[in-house]
């Protein structure tokens, strides 16, 4: 079965994970975030939301249709100033039109059936001259041999059928760019980044983060006992006694909500 989002189970698998300095670079070479105020859509339990207060900007509304995730992400991070957290759907925040400077989506769009309605209210919600970041993989981000550094690909190894999920459901990088059009957004930039996911200090907490299905939806799709085969299958292929560093691949889209000529 697919993930709920709105489980009390689940409201800690998207709340723990350090953001590293490849997707800060990353980042920064598609927006300056000083001094902006960003609306993290879809932030889950709210790991990237802190992430751009830390590249200096001014306000952070973490957004997430998930009254669950957005529990884990205040029970973390309520007390950080300039950080809050807001409840709504990425189709329809609730929120009002122009409120944002930057609109990121990260690892959403996976999600959503409707792109072209995904767009359109991240047009909405940025002001004149704002930046919507789309952050998420295509099949050929994550259709990649299964290797320590790349574990995903051991997902598909051992069950195929995954990887037929994931065509389902990844977006074409073309639809991406012309649901992006289509919602009025201009200046398109598309960026390729390897980002470290974990590094772990050896196979024993590799096992124990994919039986916790840790911020893995995919694997969601498989019954217990099935987990365990895929936990068994990737031990037997990691080495002994050495750490592993693992990487997402990923697609990163940019596009820029025009400035408004003065009538």
């Amino acid at each position: 079965m697919p993930i709920d989002f709105h489980d009390n189970a689940n409201r800690f698998t998207y709340a723990e994970r350090e953001v590293r300095a490849d997707w800060t670079a990353a980042i920064r070479s598609l927006v300056e975030p000083a001094g902006r105020h960003v609306l993290d859509v879809g932030c889950g339990g709210g790991v990237y939301s802190p992430a751009w207060l830390g590249l200096g900007a001014a306000s952070v509304m973490g957004v997430d249709f998930s009254a669950a995730m957005l529990s884990a992400a205040r029970e973390r991070l309520g007390g950080l100033a300039g950080l809050t957290f807001h409840q709504g759907d990425a189709l329809a925040t609730g929120l009002p039109d122009g409120c944002g400077d930057i609109v990121f989506e990260r690892a959403l769009i996976h999600h959503v059936a409707d792109l072209d309605g995904c767009f359109a209210e991240a047009y909405r919600l940025l002001a004149s001259g704002g930046t919507l970041i789309v952050q998420d993989r295509t099949i050929e981000d994550v259709d990649r041999p299964g290797s320590p550094t790349h574990l995903r690909g051991y997902f598909f190894e051992r069950f195929p059928s995954l990887l037929e999920v994931e065509r389902g459901r990844r977006p074409a990088a073309a639809a991406v760019e012309q649901a992006m059009r289509t919602a009025g957004f201009g200046r398109l930039r598309t960026l390729s980044l390897r980002e470290v996911r974990r590094e772990y200090a050896d196979k024993t907490e590799v096992r124990a983060d994919i039986l916790a299905r840790t911020g893995r939806s995919i694997l969601h799709e498989l019954s217990d006992a099935q987990l365990v085969e895929i936990a068994d299958y990737i031990d037997e292929r990691l080495p002994d006694g050495e750490p592993i560093r693992e990487a997402d691949h990923w697609t990163l889209w940019a596009g820029t909500r025009q400035a408004e000529s003065l009538a």
